[in-house]
């Protein structure tokens, strides 16, 4: 189950890239930026089984009402769509150090404000909680976005270490992507 792009190419596994984070069944999990096809949402949800919640938050309102129809047709009923935009400390209604996972999947190359996003991602994360960043490597590739406009995972590093949490692991995320690990 890996998105596909012409040529038929895979770009990113889901089912790889949450297995590096480690979820599992009654965890309470957040895909930060879920964008509208619910690539991460709908195999996390598998993971975290019935008792488990998947919070599938977006700036977006067409992408979370797409969420919940899909929700529906998957009878993924742990799916619970959160508007919010991540640029704003504290404006997410998920409760401060709550989560078992937060996660951040080709989402911090399309904001302004790195910093606030991964304080936001932080906050909502419970003692021994987990990051899990994916992004574009900043490297050049045949598509995806400007160069400029990718994120240096060393910069990550360094802010995530001031937020107070620790890099338990780098990994590829496949050809164009790296991804991070880290723990609260």
């Amino acid at each position: 189950m890996a998105l596909e792009v012409a040529g038929g190419t895979k770009l990113i596994d889901p089912f790889f890239v949450l297995n590096q984070v480690g979820l599992k069944e009654k965890m309470k999990v957040a895909d930060l930026g879920c964008g509208a096809v619910g690539h991460f949402v709908f195999p996390a949800s598998k993971l975290v089984g019935k008792e488990g919640v998947i919070y599938a938050l977006d700036i977006q309102r067409g992408v979370l009402e797409g969420i919940e129809k899909k929700a529906k047709v998957e009878n993924a009923a742990n799916v619970q769509t959160v508007w919010s935009d991540l640029e704003r400390f504290g404006a997410a209604k998920i409760t401060s150090n709550s989560l078992d996972a937060a996660m951040l999947l080709n989402t911090l190359f399309q904001t302004k404000d790195r910093v606030t996003v991964l304080r936001e991602a932080a906050r909502m994360l419970k003692v021994g909680g987990k990051l899990l960043v994916v992004d574009w490597l900043p490297t050049g590739a045949p598509f995806g976005p400007p160069l400029e406009g990718r994120v240096d995972p060393f910069f990550l590093e360094r802010e995530v270490d001031k937020l107070g949490l620790h890099l338990l692991k780098r990994f590829s995320a496949g050809p164009y992507h790296y991804g991070l690990v880290f723990e609260k």
